[in-house]
């Protein structure tokens, strides 16, 4: 009787992970420390040159500091030049931030749960249109908006920056996608067994769910607004009421035509760094409610 050996099979010992994706982790890593590097060098040279007179704005090095004095008198002469100029304009961004941004949040929240769970005709082809006015720049509508708004009497009025950031297209898309997400008809019809009214079932069960869009949609809004220079350009020429962006670029403006002999520059840079600030807090203490409206969507 003959026998066959089998085969030996040999086993290549384990070496961990495979070359090819040890590299392509490594690129993805430096991909992503440009990119942070990238988007955090403005902010660096704004903090650096803060630390900076007019003099030493241009003739010291560009990225690195100078004197924390000169930052403690930029931000002292910031907040007391031409009679507290920058703090009256700030309180006026504050407003225009904080009611366009709870007003466009309403209006998205409103429409975007209508959009996801009535039935009404029309309800596609208004949906459509919304979707396309995402695609409109904000810019190619401040023109045409002035001249409606001017037809009542409203431009160079706070309200004629108010009024048009309460229409948010992407906020109503995001609310309406999040609600068919989120809320299932299930519950809704449970409310209004329970003699719940329309209103009631909103306020009480849907509104809860969508606390995470409602968060993103308004933190959007109060950020478009807060950055947003074009439409208050076009609509204001008082400079009571102008906003931190159209404010800076008047003293930037003043500056120029000065030869920064007045020191203007330097405080559009500190006014500039510190315009942010509220920003940066803002998102840090409502990350974990955007990030969650973000995401929505993406698992089922």
């Amino acid at each position: 009787m003959t026998t066959v050996a089998a085969p030996a099979v040999t086993t290549a010992p384990a070496t961990g992970r495979h070359p090819s994706a040890a590299r392509g982790r490594v690129t993805v890593n430096v991909v992503m420390v440009a990119m942070i590097l990238y988007f955090l060098l403005p902010f660096w040279w704004l903090v650096v040159a803060a630390t900076k007179d007019n003099d030493a704005l241009f003739s010291t090095a560009a990225l690195w500091f100078h004197s924390p004095g000169a930052f403690v008198t930029n931000v002292r002469q910031l907040f007391t030049y031409n009679d507290g100029e920058y703090l009256r304009w700030m309180g006026n961004t504050a407003v225009y931030a904080g009611v366009s941004g709870v007003g466009a949040t309403a209006v998205a929240t409103l429409a975007g749960y209508a959009f996801a769970k009535y039935r009404f005709p029309g309800r596609n082809v208004l949906f459509s249109s919304l979707l396309g006015a995402i695609m409109v720049p904000a810019t190619a509508l401040a023109i045409p908006t002035y001249l409606l708004l001017s037809k009542v009497a409203l431009t160079n009025t706070m309200w004629a920056v108010i009024l048009p950031q309460l229409l948010n297209p992407f906020g109503v898309y995001l609310v309406r996608v999040y609600v068919q997400e989120s809320l299932p008809d299930e519950l809704l019809e449970a409310a209004r067994m329970d003699g719940a009214g329309e209103l009631r079932v909103l306020w009480s069960v849907a509104l809860p769910t969508l606390k995470p869009a409602l968060v993103t949609v308004l933190l959007f809004s109060m950020v478009g607004t807060w950055n947003n220079f074009f439409l208050p350009l076009v609509m204001l020429n008082n400079d009571k009421l102008f906003p931190l962006t159209v404010g800076l670029q008047s003293w930037y403006q003043g500056a120029l035509i000065q030869s920064g002999a007045n020191a203007l520059f330097t405080l559009v840079i500190a006014g500039s760094l510190v315009a942010i600030l509220p920003l940066i807090v803002t998102f840090l203490l409502l990350q974990r409610y955007w990030r969650g409206g973000l995401t929505v969507g993406s698992l089922k």
